[in-house]
């Protein structure tokens, strides 16, 4: 979160005084205006506010139907959220290689898929856009279902479409660590009907056939789900964050652009699939080895990361997923059931060497959409040495 001020603290206040949290109401509906709102901004037809970014992503999987005896294609980096979700509806994650953009990786992708894989999830890790036309081509050659993970990327867009509605399904997330948040919350987002009607079914299965007329219109039957529901709280704070969206990403590309171009030279950033459609959250530098990587990073002053030392991010710290140990009760796990036996892949730490020799060698620095010229100024005079 970049921006925060009295906006959003009268926002909350308004809630307060009117007194109604719940998300179903006949008073302010701030829940029914921030995804009105949030849809308009980013273009898709449908928006669900929910509880997190990885509720968002079981509640598409859960909509496409995808289950046991199913396989979905993850990146090998990202945060364990993204294949976790994947388990949290029976299915199988199968992970796969990274590309110099440090996202999922086309070729590799198309390397991973079987008779049993039914979806892509793409990544748009640190705000990067995935190269989402050759990944919605290999979903149409081997009729498959995108679900794009865009929970790092909240607003962020490709070839002019806004990431998480190019596939069939999208999530956002917006908790403290996001470009807008509302403390924590997430979308899902699709294009589509039936999805849509399916999602919202599935993410507050106790209250949505019960409170005011939610399903006044569906075609999809009632069935037995979960409960993600957002309150008019988080709903009102992030009406006011996503008013905020657009001169954040406005600043944050600025900057990035204008630190890109004066060092170029002497520094090489790692590639883009669209640079005008980057978040600019993140500049990302590649070294040719990982001690020339560390040796930059220790010594300049300004924040930076090595993502291959950012834990849950990388695959082979993804604990229950390399160790198979899905759920407690043995009949819930995808691990152990039947319809999966056949289909496990054999996780194994070297498993994607090409993502993590890139990941080491490779220099994260943040950007902030407030950063003044003289600080601007400083962050290019030490990257150029």
């Amino acid at each position: 979160m970049y921006r925060l001020g009295q906006e959003e603290k009268d926002a909350v206040a308004r809630v307060i005084d009117a007194k109604t949290f719940f998300k179903v109401n006949n008073g302010l509906k701030e829940t029914e205006k921030a995804e009105t709102e949030l849809k308009e901004k980013v273009g898709a037809k449908h928006a669900i506010l929910m509880t997190s970014g990885k509720a968002a992503l079981i509640s598409a999987l859960a909509a496409l139907g995808i289950g046991p005896g199913d396989q979905v294609i993850v990146p090998a980096y990202t945060y364990i959220a993204t294949a976790l979700a994947v388990v949290a509806v029976g299915a199988i994650p199968v992970i796969a290689e990274c590309d110099e953009t440090l996202t999922l990786d086309p070729v590799d992708t198309e390397k991973k898929i079987t008779p049993y894989t039914k979806a892509i999830m793409p990544v748009h890790i640190q705000g990067f856009p995935c190269n989402m036309d050759a990944l919605c081509a290999l979903a149409k050659k081997y009729n498959l279902k995108i679900v794009e993970d865009a929970c790092q990327a909240d607003g962020g867009s490709y070839k002019g479409r806004r990431l998480g509605t190019i596939g069939d399904a999208g999530a956002y997330s917006f908790n403290q660590m996001k470009v807008i948040s509302c403390g924590e919350g997430g979308a899902f987002l699709t294009n589509e009907d039936v999805l849509f009607q399916r999602a919202l079914i599935y993410h507050d299965a106790s209250a949505v056939a019960f409170f005011g007329n939610q399903m006044e219109s569906f075609s999809e039957p009632m069935f037995a789900g979960v409960e993600y529901r957002t309150n008019e709280l988080n709903s009102a704070v992030l009406r006011v964050q996503i008013s905020r969206l657009d001169g954040i990403l406005t600043d944050l590309r600025r900057i990035k652009k204008r630190v890109i171009d004066a060092c170029k030279d002497v520094r090489t950033f790692i590639p883009s699939n669209d640079p005008d459609g980057d978040l600019g959250i993140t500049l990302a530098m590649r070294f040719d080895t990982k001690e020339e990587a560390k040796a930059f990073s220790d010594r300049v002053s300004f924040g930076n990361t090595i993502p291959i030392d950012t834990g849950k991010h990388i695959y082979t710290n993804w604990t229950a997923i390399m160790e198979k140990r899905g759920s407690i009760h043995p009949l819930m796990d995808p691990f152990k059931m039947e319809a999966n036996r056949d289909i496990i892949p054999d996780y194994k730490p070297d498993m994607c060497p090409k993502t993590l020799d890139l990941l080491e060698r490779t220099v994260y620095t943040g950007l902030h959409p407030d950063m003044s010229d003289v600080e601007v100024e400083n962050l290019i005079r030490e990257i150029r040495g």
